[in-house]
This record gives C-alpha cells, structure tokens and sequence, in this order.
C-alpha cells in the first residue's frame, strides 16, 4: 500500500472508502465455494510443512481506524494477535491479512517461521493476491498466492511427520 493521507482532506476519504465498503463486498469476493476451496488448499498445504497458517479477509477498517492511519501491516498485527496465530508450539503461524477497501495484502509471519524467509519471498506472494485483486480475480490469485505460500514453507520448513492442526484452516471474513 502507497504513503498513509497526511492531509485532513486525504484522512477524510480514506475514512469515508472503508466506510462505505461493506462486509457484503468481502463476501461477494470469497464466496462459499472460494471459502471452502482456501480451507482445502491450507489443510494440504499444512501437510507438507510444519507452519500454521491463517488468513482473514477484513472488507474495511472502522472509520477512526481508517481516519487515523491505521496501517494495513499494523491491522494485520493486530488481528495475529487477536486470533492467537502467535499461539503455536513451535511458533510457526503465519497470516494473510486482506483489506479489501485497500486492495491490500499483508502477511505476518511468527519468530521462528519468520527468520527463515525473507521480506522479498512474503512480498511476491501479496503482490499475487493484489495484482488479483486489482483484476477482480479474489479466487485464482488467492489460491495462487496460498500455493506460493506452501511451497515456499515447504521449502523452508518442511513437514516433519504427523502434528496436531494448531489453528483453524478455515478463511476468517470480518
């Protein structure tokens, strides 16, 4: 995402696009058959590596959040900690944060997942989804960025044999 608005005018329309952008809209770009699609490609994706991953469509911020500057990787922060991704026993969670009123991808990765991939890897997999997004495209370029994604992990942290599912594969939309 480009420079947070500076000015009064700028926070003003930041604030007003996430306001008028409704939950509707992020269930319009992840349907159902998206929605079950993603969970089948973390759960396979879960089997070839040992990190957890979670992703959360949010359509927009709350208008202060938005008219504060809020950034999109602060959200993402937020919303990690919120839904306990830090909570995994080998501290391997990563989430995929989307803000559909930003068209806005941000992926946090947990410490020890984190260190062995580095920030150009995430940035390639968000500009997958965004480059989607920027199309219309919510389907292929989620499940193409969630491919990139495993194998990526798989790569660098692959499977060790059998493990507990430590967070829901299910998509989250807020």
């Amino acid at each position: 995402m480009g420079a947070m608005p500076n000015t009064m005018t700028g926070r003003i329309r930041r604030a007003l696009r996430h306001t008028f952008t409704s939950t509707s809209l992020g269930k319009r770009a992840f349907p159902p058959d998206t929605l079950k699609a993603i969970q089948q490609a973390i759960t396979q994706g879960e089997q070839r590596h040992r990190a957890e991953v979670r992703l959360i469509v949010e359509a927009a911020l709350s208008a202060s959040h938005a008219f504060h500057n809020l950034a999109n990787r602060e959200r993402a922060r937020m919303l990690f900690a919120q839904y306990g991704v830090w909570d995994t026993e080998e501290n391997c969670g990563v989430l995929i944060y989307v803000n559909i009123a930003e068209r806005a991808v941000d992926i946090v990765a947990d410490r020890h997942v984190g260190r062995l991939i580095a920030d150009t890897e995430w940035q390639t997999i968000c500009s997958t989804m965004t480059q989607g997004f920027a199309q219309g495209e919510f389907h292929n370029s989620t499940l193409s960025a969630l491919e990139q994604l495993n194998t990526l992990l798989a790569r660098h942290y692959p499977a060790g044999g059998s493990r507990p599912n430590q967070l829901p594969d299910e998509a989250v939309i807020l």
